[in-house]
């Protein structure tokens, strides 16, 4: 009996025994699986394939992820000097967004002495050539992207030392004009919108609101890499039923004043225009009627040399033989005298720019590189740019509305 009693308690002890040992054994197994799960990622350089990319990341780079916020980049602009002698060639803004098209005017400035390109920002359209950051322009709706890769071209243009400028039709734009008809030009008639012979709506220039506008426009193109800013159609308008014509901003200052009234009203814009933009840094010029040169008046659209002459670093003046009318200077047709045209123009800037205290080589004629009126070849472009040299100046920009130049005219990039 002794031995029976002895016995079951010897078992009792080894089933206690058991119990405890099995005990301990759960207890550390699930110490190490909780180790396992939770600490050792933190510990191991443990990898996870993400399943679903396809993509392998580090724990490290995890837990990074999990606690730091994603930062894009800001775009910085960088912006290059402008050349002493500016040789300018302009380019659509379509074709800007064609490569292929595009190439055959950069091999243009690689191989002849052309150092610069004037590309439109915004054109007679009213369209913005590239997207913009500025939510107030957004919302304007302007925007139709031709040019993609806007940044990365002239990124390109600068690394081959090509200066960039960009061309802003101002007070010639319908499609604002189809957004705010407000500050439209109106007919005197019946208080719609007036347009010219080509059926374009123009802006009234005496709009603070349109100033304000161009002011984006031109802050925009200068953020996204454009060296200098290059100003058209700052005019009233010049063709089409003037007689049926309404400014709803500017009617009382050109009632008041028929002579310079317009050109006051310009001369204003030109000033704010300076005044927000300066402190950018941006280059900006001015693009006016060739007469502007020769004619005291303000051609009755507003532009005046010594008007614009303190606002601005550059003046271009249009100077296309092609547009002076018949008797220009004693010349019977103008479209035969091309260098005669071209000499007594920038002669007469020259003079104007001496007694205005200031430096004809701010005069950067826009000379003509396209057929109207007469064929322009190899030499009636050389025989211009020739004129500009032999009256002082040295720099020059040439304009084809198809962008198709007479390489053969520039000399060979030494």
């Amino acid at each position: 009996m002794h031995m029976l009693i002895m016995g079951m308690k010897r078992k009792r002890r080894n089933n206690k025994g058991s119990k405890i040992k099995f005990f301990v054994i759960g207890i550390l197994t699930a110490v190490f699986f909780s180790a396992a799960y939770f600490g050792l990622p933190n510990i191991l350089p443990t990898k996870y394939i993400g399943v679903s990319s396809g993509l392998t990341y580090s724990a490290e780079y995890i837990n990074k992820e999990k606690d730091a916020e994603v930062i894009e980049e800001k775009f910085v602009a960088s912006h290059i000097d402008t050349p002493k002698a500016v040789k300018a060639i302009y380019m659509t803004s379509w074709v800007a967004g064609t490569p292929s098209f595009r190439e055959k005017l950069v091999k243009i400035a690689d191989e002849t002495e052309i150092n610069a390109i004037i590309i439109d920002i915004k054109d007679y359209t009213g369209k913005i050539a590239f997207k913009v950051d500025d939510p107030a322009l957004q919302k304007e709706e302007a925007v139709e992207n031709r040019i993609p890769d806007v940044r990365e071209f002239i990124k390109r243009l600068h690394e081959k030392n090509i200066y960039v400028m960009g061309r802003i039709s101002v007070f010639q734009d319908p499609h604002f004009v189809s957004m705010h008809p407000e500050f439209a030009v109106k007919r005197e008639s019946d208080g719609g919108i007036w347009e010219d012979y080509k059926g374009i709506s123009w802006l009234d220039a005496g709009s603070k609101e349109v100033w304000d506008y161009t002011v984006a426009i031109a802050k925009e193109a200068y953020a996204n890499g454009f060296d200098e800013l290059n100003f058209d159609y700052i005019r009233f308008p010049s063709d089409g039923d003037m007689n049926d014509i309404k400014y709803p901003f500017s009617e009382e200052r050109v009632m008041a004043d028929p002579n310079y009234g317009k050109a006051e009203i310009m001369r204003d814009f030109f000033k704010y225009l300076a005044k927000e933009m300066k402190g950018t840094g941006a280059v900006l010029s001015a693009d006016m009627f060739g007469m502007v040169t020769t004619n005291p008046d303000d051609l009755n659209i507003g532009q005046v040399l010594e008007y614009a002459e303190p606002y601005f670093d550059y003046i271009a003046p249009m100077t296309y033989p092609s547009h002076y009318p018949n008797g220009f200077n004693g010349y019977p047709n103008p479209n035969k005298e091309v260098y005669g045209v071209i000499k007594y123009s920038m002669d007469q800037a020259v003079r104007r720019m001496n007694e205005a205290s200031t430096s004809p080589s701010k005069i950067r004629p826009w000379l003509q590189d396209f057929d109207y009126g007469g064929n322009y070849g190899i030499a009636e472009v050389r025989a211009q740019i020739q004129a500009v040299y032999d009256a002082g100046l040295d720099s020059w920009m040439l304009w084809d509305p198809a962008n198709i130049y007479t390489k053969d005219a520039l000399l060979k990039d030494m």
